[in-house]
């Protein structure tokens, strides 16, 4: 009897385990299902368009815009960094820049035109070497304005809402597009900029300034003013910035490259950084600068487009000609390789000094030049992260009618504990985070 009854409870507590576990299921089912239903939940519409930047070249396009609401909505436009670019902004299959812009910014309220770059389409390939080898500073600055034009145009669209984002070598671009149609841009935000010349300085930083940097700090442990091939050979990162031919790397054979080291430099022993590497990286700097290609199919910075840039006023003497109606928004990594955060420092000190009333400058510890974790030798490519993201929402809300303040974002705040804020007058500021 008691044999029995022990069974009977311990079947009971069984049935009863079953059953909760059962529920439990549902439960998790449930929620997977309905997780996996938001998926599917339209925040966002968009449209497909063409745009004639003239004399028969087209590009494609695209508008993204809330799939709910009353609208017009404040619309930005997105000018992309250096390369044939897609609308995207595609660097990998994890790093689409300017699609996680767009859908961000039009699922919270906004109309966002973004387009493929001139002679580029999708994933960074050339559809037409002749219009992508022969295309100018000027022609990027023209085709964002006739895209400035299609934005403005579109029904979902409220014309005197529009701001401008710039990435990179769009930072050269977008202050003009903004000047030049100061009745229709309100603000303008610079992501990784550029202030100095983009060939005198910020290329020489990259090639030379930055590599010596390396060795004194990495291979030059001992402080001597002196590494060793071999140590050279065994860095791959450091190798990266010697130009080294492509094959060698990627073969990982040592001996070769320090057979090739050896030569270039003159001795199998150790090296004088500033007497001996410099001006072999001075002499790569001057190489890649003159500019001996006649023509260009690859997806690197074009000769002809190098010597606009490099032709054109820097962005330290022109950002005073922006409307001062118009706010600036600047944000760069702090490990930002290819345009340091140096660069950002010195335009907001411009803007300063020319009294623009509404600046602000954001700076990101650890993060590169696509606003992804990276060291400060090595911007790495990955997804714009969602503090970064989110401060350009909050800032352009403020600034589009939508709210009446900017504070950063709370999820930047969480993660941020050494930012700093200081006001130099009743709207600019800069916040370290």
């Amino acid at each position: 009897m008691y044999n029995s009854r022990k069974v009977t409870l311990s079947l009971g507590l069984f049935s009863t385990s079953i059953l909760m576990l059962s529920c439990l299921s549902y439960v998790i089912f449930d929620q997977q299902n309905h997780a996996l239903a938001q998926q599917y939940i339209q925040t966002i519409k968009f449209r497909n368009l063409d745009i004639d930047l003239g004399n028969g070249v087209k590009t494609n396009a695209q508008l993204t815009f809330p799939a709910i609401g009353k609208g017009p909505f404040p619309g930005v436009l997105l000018i992309p960094g250096s390369g044939p670019f897609d609308k995207n902004e595609s660097l990998a299959k994890n790093a689409k820049p300017f699609w996680q812009i767009a859908q961000y910014l039009s699922e919270r309220g906004f109309a966002v035109i973004r387009m493929d770059k001139r002679g580029a389409g999708e994933n960074f390939t050339i559809l037409n070497s002749n219009v992508w080898g022969n295309n100018t500073a000027n022609d990027q600055i023209q085709d964002s304005k006739k895209a400035l034009n299609v934005l403005v145009q579109q029904p979902e669209v409220d014309p005197k809402r529009v701001s401008i984002i710039g990435h990179s070598e769009g930072t050269q671009y977008a202050p003009r597009v903004a000047t030049d149609n100061s009745t229709k841009v309100k603000n303008i935000i610079l992501m990784a900029v550029l202030a100095q010349n983009p060939l005198k300085d910020v290329e020489y930083y990259q090639i030379v300034s930055l590599p010596l940097e390396y060795s004194k700090q990495v291979l030059d442990k001992n402080q001597t003013g002196m590494i060793s091939i071999q140590q050279m050979a065994k860095d791959s990162l450091f190798l990266n910035y010697l130009s080294l031919p492509h094959s060698l790397l990627l073969a990982n054979d040592t001996k070769a490259i320090t057979t090739t080291l050896a030569k270039a430099f003159g001795t199998s022993d150790y090296i004088s950084i500033d007497k001996q590497l410099k001006p072999i990286l001075t002499k790569i700097y001057e190489n890649k600068t003159a500019f001996n290609l006649l023509k260009c199919d690859t997806p690197e910075i074009c000769p002809i487009l190098w010597r606009s840039l490099g032709n054109m006023s820097t962005n330290l003497s022109f950002i005073g000609n922006v409307s001062k109606s118009t706010g600036i928004l600047i944000l760069n990594g702090e490990n930002d390789t290819l345009t340091p955060v140096q660069q950002a420092f010195l335009l907001q000190q411009r803007l300063t000094d020319v009294n623009h009333p509404d600046h602000t400058l954001i700076t990101y510890p650890n993060l590169g030049h696509v606003f992804y974790p990276s060291s400060q030798w090595e911007t790495q490519i990955g997804p714009i992260q969602p503090h970064v993201l989110a401060d350009i929402y909050t800032w352009l809300e403020s600034h589009s009618g939508l709210s009446h303040s900017f504070e950063p974002g709370p999820a930047t705040n969480q993660l941020s504990a050494n930012m700093n804020l200081s006001t130099h007058n009743s709207n600019s500021s800069s916040i370290n985070k």
